[in-house]
C-alpha cells in the first residue's frame, strides 16, 4: 500500500490569492495539486479520487491542511502559492493493535423510505452512528470511555455548478482497537463515511506502542 502523507501550508497571501473562502474553494485548491486519475479508475467517482484531506484551520498568519493520497502532490500551487511537505507512510504503520485517532466525519443515514440522506442530530446520535459503523464497516472498535465529540457544524456552500451543498460535519477523537486488519487498512486508505471530497473521512492516526517491560 503506497500512500503519501502531506501537509499543505498556506499563508495569508496564498489564501487571498487562491480565493479560499468556503469548503468548495478549499476542495478546488487541494485537488489542483494532484493529477486527475479518475478516468483510469474502474468506478470514476469521488470515492476513487485517491485524495483525502482534513482542514486543520489556522490563525491570523495562515492555515494548514493534512492530505493522504496514493500519489505525490506538486511542490507548489500555481507555481507560486503555498508550501507542501510530504513523506511516505512507513511500512508497518498500520500493523499496530491500538491507535489514538482524530477524524472529521459526515454523519448521515440513508432513509429507507425516501432514500434521502438524513444527518445524525445531536452528540448522542453522532456517537451511535460512529460506534455502529466502526466495527461493521471500518475494522475497528472505538473505546467509548475515551471517545470525544468536538466541533459539530453544518456547512452551506455552492459547488462549481452553482448548486447548493449542505454538509454536516462532526470532529471525533479518542482511542481505537483494530478488529479486522484488512478493513482497517482499507478505511485508512479510502477514508470513512461520506463527504470525502470536502474534507471528511481522513483517519488521523498515532500508534500506541505497547511497552514490552510492563
Amino acid at each position: 500500500m503506497n500512500l503519501i502523507a502531506s501537509v499543505l501550508h498556506l499563508d495569508r497571501t496564498a489564501i487571498k490569492a487562491l480565493r479560499i473562502t468556503d469548503p468548495y474553494s478549499l476542495h478546488r485548491v487541494v485537488y489542483s495539486l494532484y493529477e486527475n486519475t479518475r478516468a483510469t479508475c474502474a468506478e470514476p467517482n469521488q470515492e476513487s479520487s485517491g485524495i483525502l484531506y482534513a482542514d486543520q484551520g489556522g490563525d491570523f498568519n495562515g492555515r494548514r491542511i493534512l492530505m493522504l493520497t496514493n500519489r505525490p502532490p506538486a511542490d507548489c500551487i500555481d507555481g507560486q502559492f503555498g508550501r507542501v511537505q510530504q513523506k511516505p507512510i512507513p511500512d508497518g504503520f498500520l500493523d499496530h493493535a491500538t491507535y489514538r485517532f482524530k477524524v472529521i466525519v459526515n454523519p448521515v443515514y440513508r432513509d429507507n423510505a425516501t432514500r434521502k440522506l438524513i444527518p445524525a442530530r445531536g452528540r448522542a446520535a453522532i456517537e451511535q452512528w460512529f460506534c455502529e459503523r466502526a466495527p461493521k464497516n471500518w475494522g475497528f472498535e472505538p473505546r467509548l470511555t475515551q471517545l470525544e465529540i468536538g466541533s459539530v457544524q453544518v456547512l452551506q456552500f455552492r459547488d462549481k455548478q452553482k448548486q447548493n451543498i449542505t454538509l454536516a460535519q462532526a470532529e471525533l477523537q479518542g482511542v481505537l482497537t483494530v478488529t479486522r486488519r484488512d478493513d482497517f487498512q482499507h478505511a485508512f486508505a479510502q477514508g470513512i463515511g461520506r463527504g470525502k471530497a470536502f474534507g471528511c473521512g481522513l483517519l488521523q492516526l498515532v500508534p500506541i506502542i505497547e511497552n514490552p517491560f510492563i
